[in-house]
């Protein structure tokens, strides 16, 4: 057993994680896991657990969940009293195995010590993988928030910028703008992440997007704060509209890029400089390969986890293909992940998961992937790739053709019958969650008390969410950031307004309108305007019949079955997914209207859909 601080707090066994409801032992724990093996005063709990109104018995009540706590720790199986009371206040221990908090300072401190930069580099990313989702969302002391979560967010971003540092030091320009495009959005205060996505801009040839980084950063700090950016970012500027080569990746020469912290990097690391264009590149120790983390809260595909093991057992001289499709959000992604993570020992060459769209839903081109792979792929052992977000065949046949991997899993709201035809392989496509993964997977994040207590409406919040994983995550995740609101509450207000209230107002991304709406928007306007037109009829299944019957109907039902939007066909009926009826007879409305659309369903018009 072991205790996961940095995510929602939780108490784990193996790979699978119990999430503990909102409670003043929750706050309690959390409290004294902050501080693993110090002493925490009394007055420092008592703010923890009450902020500044604690009661008059708050003493005797502070050992109240003392005991609570240490009965929980039995239900888990937790023994040899962890908490220690001593004077003047609580003491609980923790070491690198049973708290993830010890296991990042450990991990960051091995890198400091380790001496050369893959190491360094593989041991930071390891301490990264440790965090899994918004820090201590299911504790509700504000004293906690307000003052402990900003200083281990801070551990976490000085981490992540060491990262992007020493993977811009060794010339992993490509591979890290990946990242960097995301971190610097969801960081704009830190300018040290935009020094180092300018950066990697310029050094790719993509002098044009430098500049326009810079000068939206500008921008951004003049309007917002009223400042003019540091100087660091100031000189990088300067340097790019000169054309200036920013010099060599060598660590032991000047930062690559002005006012890059020097400890970033040890100045006794052995980094190759990058070769001079055209020349061969020097040889390089293989790369360490990633480890692979858990998926938070993965529930059920325990069919499809055991079919991905067997098909992946036997060693082939060939790339074995599975192929995970669906409709959006239905969890082809998690499952893909998961099975990387359960299979990772098996594949010595590495696993490498590669995004294949951007992060505005176009289409990566084979040579952007390949570029962020180290070579040579596959030199100390068999390789797995998993291809997130496929848009099309040639994608993958592409990629095939140029790396030598051993297996390979593809994730696509397309079928991908193509590529079966040509190459093989299995496809699986995915359904919704039955209703006990739909309950494991509220069980894992709310907590097994606050489900066991609203038991009936725990189950209307499933069905409401269509069994969905990202719709569960998303109202599990509203739920968890308000520990006050009833299922029952929360399952009335979303179904006043499907789907368009399963969404995350801080992760535009975190939306079922958002990602059904990526998905159509990738279709022909003939195909979205036929699946608008499905959301003016009535029920759940469909032939080419209600669309015309014509030749052009038939080619509109397959094309968006193939995409995910329906399921099942000739020569049954096709049908589609509840929660895609209601995103089909929104869009349909808004059409109509020219804006928000006017027939929105009712409570009623929900349940009967």
């Amino acid at each position: 057993m072991r205790f996961q601080l940095l995510g929602p707090l939780s108490i784990a066994d193996g790979d699978d994680a119990v999430v503990l409801g909102p409670s003043k032992p929750s706050s309690l724990l959390a409290a004294l896991l902050i501080h693993p093996g110090a002493v925490v005063s009394t007055g420092y709990l008592l703010r923890a657990l009450w902020d500044d109104d604690p009661p008059a018995t708050a003493r005797a009540a502070l050992q109240s969940c003392v005991l609570r706590l240490r009965r929980i720790f039995g239900k888990y199986g937790i023994t040899g009293n962890p908490i220690e009371a001593v004077p003047g206040g609580y003491r609980m221990r923790a070491d690198a195995d049973t708290l993830d908090l010890v296991r990042f300072r450990e991990l960051v401190r091995e890198a400091d010590t380790v001496g050369e930069p893959e190491g360094e580099l593989y041991r930071l990313k390891e301490a990264l993988t440790l965090w899994q989702g918004p820090l201590l969302a299911n504790v509700a002391s504000p004293v906690l928030h307000r003052d402990e979560v900003p200083r281990l967010t801070e551990e976490r971003l000085r981490t992540l910028e060491r990262v992007c540092d020493i993977e811009l030091r060794l010339g992993r320009c490509r591979q890290v703008l990946v990242d960097l495009w995301d971190t610097a959005r969801r960081h704009p205060g830190r300018e040290r992440f935009s020094e180092q996505l300018i950066e990697a801009l310029y050094r790719t040839g993509r002098q044009e997007e430098a500049l326009t980084e810079y000068r939206a950063v500008k921008g951004r700090l003049t309007e917002e704060l009223g400042i003019d950016p540091g100087p660091a970012l100031r000189r990088l500027e300067l340097s790019i509209l000169r054309g200036d080569d920013l010099g060599p990746t060598d660590p032991g020469q000047q930062p690559a890029l002005p006012g890059a912290t020097p400890a970033a990097l040890p100045a006794s690391a052995e980094v190759p400089a990058l070769p001079a264009e055209g020349a061969p590149a020097a040889a390089e120790p293989p790369p360490v390969p990633a480890r692979v983390p858990p998926v938070p809260f993965f529930t059920g595909r325990a069919d499809e986890r055991a079919a991905i093991a067997a098909r992946f057992a036997a060693e082939s001289a060939e790339a074995t293909v599975v192929v995970l499709s669906g409709a959006p959000g239905v969890g082809k992604t998690a499952l893909a992940l998961q099975c990387a993570h359960d299979l990772q020992r098996d594949f010595p060459g590495g696993v490498f998961v590669l995004p294949m769209t951007h992060p505005d839903g176009g289409s990566r081109t084979p040579e952007e992937v390949v570029a962020e792979l180290p070579a040579p792929v596959g030199a100390d052992g068999r390789t797995l790739l998993v291809l997130d977000d496929v848009t099309g065949a040639d994608q993958v046949r592409a990629l095939l053709a140029s790396v030598p991997v051993g297996a390979v899993i593809v994730t696509s709201r397309r079928g991908l019958g193509g590529l079966m035809a040509t190459h093989g392989g299995s496809v699986h496509r995915l359904a919704p969650l039955c209703p006990a993964a739909s309950r494991r997977l509220l069980v894992a994040v709310l907590g097994a008390e606050r489900v066991a207590a609203e038991p009936e409406a725990s189950e209307r919040l499933a069905e409401v969410c269509g069994h969905f994983p990202l719709s569960l995550r998303i109202a599990a995740a509203r739920l968890l950031t308000r520990p006050s609101l009833r299922v029952e509450d929360c399952v009335a207000w979303l179904a006043e307004d499907l789907p368009a209230r399963l969404t995350l107002t801080d992760d535009p991304g975190m939306s079922v309108p958002h990602v059904f709406g990526g998905a159509l928007r990738r279709l022909d306007p003939r195909w979205q305007a036929a699946f608008h037109q499905l959301g003016e009829l009535d029920g759940l299944l469909f032939t080419a019949r209600a669309l015309g019957d014509t030749a052009e109907s038939e080619e509109a039902l397959e094309q968006l079955a193939d995409a995910g939007l329906l399921e099942d066909g000739p020569p049954g009926p096709y049908r589609i997914h509840r929660l895609l009826k209601l995103f089909a007879r929104r869009r349909a409305g808004d059409r109509d209207t020219g804006g928000r659309g006017a027939d929105h369903d009712s409570p009623a018009e929900t349940a009967r859909h």
